[in-house]
């Protein structure tokens, strides 16, 4: 074992608190477990965010409740609904989340997403 090896654990969300990420409207509260190399996340936008930046950053993006749309800088848009998940290594595309009624995602992303 090393110091990137993670032991077997749970987690309870309930239990993690949350910190708040104002996008271009609305806001995003984040519940972050961060390890060497690794972060999982879990995320609910309010109703009506609109992310204030464009990502090029790789994650493993699923949605647990609500929708989001996910748009990319070349004007394409993807919907993720329930139970749909979205991956993409880091810089292979830039994008942006927007939602009208809230979404629940969990997130995760690390070194593994990076380009080699």
């Amino acid at each position: 074992m090393n110091e990137k090896n993670i032991p077997f654990q749970t987690i309870d969300w309930a239990k993690v608190s949350k910190t708040e990420h104002k996008g271009k409207d609305g806001v995003a509260y984040w519940q972050t477990m961060q390890y060497d190399g690794l972060r999982t996340r879990m995320v609910e936008y309010s109703k009506g965010y609109y992310a204030d930046h464009w990502c090029e950053k790789g994650h493993i993006v699923h949605c647990l409740e609500g929708q989001v749309v996910n748009e990319l800088k070349d004007g394409s848009k993807t919907l993720l609904t329930p139970g749909m998940t979205y991956v993409v290594s880091d810089e292979l595309s830039t994008h942006r989340s927007i939602t009208e009624q809230g979404v629940k995602l969990m997130i995760i992303d690390g070194d593994f997403l990076k380009l080699k």
